[in-house]
C-alpha cells in the first residue's frame, strides 16, 4: 500500500523537517493553483513523472511557470525519447494518482529505479511547494528539507538547469 499523506507528514516530522502543509481543493494545473494558493509563500512546483524509449523512469520537477524542453533534457540526461509515463505505470511506481506527482512520492518508489531532477533555478529559492500525495493539499519545504528527504529515501537527486 503506498503511504498516506499523514504517514508522510509523520515521516518528514521525524527528520527534523519543518513541512507547513495546507488542505485545500483538488489543484490540476499550475493555473488553477495560482488561484487556489494565493499569497502561499515559496515557489509553485511541477512535477514531470517520464520514461524513455529504453525504459529509465525520470521525476523531473521545476518551478510551475517554467517550461521543459524534452529535446534539450533528453540529450542532458542521456535519455532515449522521453515521454510522459502512463498513469498506470505512475500509480505503480510512485503509488500517486495524476495530478499529484511530486518528489515527496519517492518515499513510495521502493526500487530506485527513477531518477529525480530537480532544476537548479528552484533549488535556489527559499522555499518550495508541492503536493504531499495528494492534489487537495500543499506543503511548503525549504531545498535543503527536500534534499535531506530525497536522501534518507535512497535518492541522489541530479540538479540541473532545465
Amino acid at each position: 500500500m503506498p503511504w498516506t499523506q499523514e504517514e508522510l507528514l509523520n515521516r518528514l516530522m521525524e527528520l527534523g523537517i519543518d513541512a507547513p502543509t495546507v488542505q485545500h481543493r483538488p489543484i490540476y494545473t499550475v493555473k488553477e493553483g495560482e488561484k487556489i494558493l494565493g499569497d502561499l509563500q515559496g515557489g509553485r512546483c511541477k512535477s514531470l513523472f517520464l520514461k524513455d524509449k529504453k525504459g529509465a523512469l525520470w521525476l523531473v520537477v521545476m518551478l510551475g511557470e517554467d517550461r521543459v524542453d524534452t529535446g534539450v533534457l533528453q540529450k542532458n540526461l542521456g535519455a532515449a525519447r522521453l515521454s510522459f509515463g502512463k498513469p498506470d505505470l505512475m500509480r505503480s511506481v510512485l503509488g500517486v494518482e495524476p495530478g499529484s506527482v511530486t518528489p515527496f512520492a519517492v518515499i513510495n518508489e521502493t526500487a530506485k529505479a527513477v531518477q529525480v531532477v530537480l532544476q537548479r533555478r528552484m533549488m535556489a529559492m527559499d522555499l518550495l511547494n508541492y503536493h504531499p500525495l495528494r492534489n487537495d493539499a500543499t506543503t511548503t519545504i525549504s531545498p535543503i528539507d527536500l534534499l535531506k528527504f530525497l536522501t534518507v529515501m535512497g535518492h541522489d537527486p541530479l540538479i540541473i538547469d532545465l
